[in-house]
């Protein structure tokens, strides 16, 4: 084992690669508050409006337009991606992707000072594994990851595999939201958003060495349907469940789907041997527990009532807008 790892540093690891690192850790920054701020604004908005059980309507996303803490928010957001995108690009996925997760440390202490509900023993337990399973994660990818140019082939299996996922989570949206809770919306968040990271890069890379075709207008297509979507469900995550545990499920579950497209379709983790892939399937498992125990356990998220009633005090109390 000891000769498999020094021949990995030696054939697989680049320097270069950890370029991707502190860019990516500033975007988990600029995650955690801008989804503060949206939760907020989502919060405010349903206590004004009704509460989205089934989902937001039109003019309750018309009215988080209007609501300053929401749009800041989205703002920085939108500079989360900017930072990811250009942390994609000088890193294989494998490597700086999971780093989002530190956001989750960065939203757990903002959200209990802003709402004045402390976590207890079991949410900061189920914090610790989604931190310490993705930082075990990166470790092992930082030594055996790879960047690869993604053929055609690999983004054609790609594209049919996120427009059968779109096709199920719209259906299941369509036909049973009125059952949805938090963890649905989280999941369905996150592996869209696995989509859009792995996507993204495949289209820097490709427009960066100019090659323009249709497989590159239909993996843009793609990218914004599944944005979009991943969006909606974030914005309703805000609605039944706490930002923590959406940024837990985020930062966890996006990461590991676009983990797994980049090790089974990019083959970007090629050279690790098979102790390797058990750590990432391993480290992945603590990680993916992590977010389903903080779901059960988190303060605001086992109240009999919806959590915009739960936070109604510290929502209007706040001078966030």
């Amino acid at each position: 084992m000891a000769t498999e790892l020094m021949d990995a540093i030696e054939l697989a690891y680049q320097p270069s690669q950890l370029l991707g690192i502190p860019v990516a850790l500033v975007g988990a920054c600029f995650l955690s508050i801008g989804a503060q701020l949206q939760h907020h604004g989502v919060a405010k908005v349903e206590a004004q409006t009704q509460d989205a059980a089934s989902g937001l309507n039109m003019k309750q996303l018309g009215l988080l337009l209007a609501r300053p803490s929401w749009v800041i928010g989205t703002l920085l957001l939108g500079l989360a991606i900017v930072f990811q995108l250009v942390s994609l690009k000088l890193s294989p996925i494998i490597l700086v992707q999971p780093l989002g997760v530190v956001g989750l440390v960065i939203t757990s202490i903002l959200n209990a000072r802003l709402s004045g509900v402390k976590l207890n023993r079991q949410s900061i337990i189920a914090i610790c594994l989604c931190v310490g399973g993705v930082g075990a994660f990166v470790l092992i990818a930082a030594v055996f990851a790879q960047d690869l140019p993604v053929t055609n082939r690999s983004l054609i299996v790609i594209l049919i595999i996120l427009a059968v996922v779109l096709i199920l989570f719209v259906l299941a949206f369509l036909f049973l939201r009125h059952r949805f809770k938090a963890i649905f919306y989280i999941v369905g968040a996150g592996v869209l958003y696995g989509f859009v990271a792995t996507l993204a890069k495949v289209a820097i890379d490709r427009i960066s060495h100019r090659e323009w075709d249709w497989l590159l207008v239909l993996c843009i297509i793609a990218l914004l349907a599944a944005a979009v979507l991943g969006a909606y469900f974030v914005q309703n995550a805000y609605s039944s469940g706490p930002p923590d545990l959406v940024i837990a499920g985020l930062t966890v579950i996006d990461p590991l789907v676009a983990v797994t497209i980049g090790i089974v379709v990019l083959d970007e983790a090629a050279g690790a041997p098979w102790w390797a892939m058990v750590g990432f399937a391993l480290t992945g498992a603590v990680a993916i527990w992590g977010v389903f125990q903080l779901s059960r356990h988190h303060p605001q998220a086992n109240g009999e009532s919806p959590v915009t009633e739960r936070l109604a005090g510290p929502v209007e109390e706040s001078s966030l807008d």
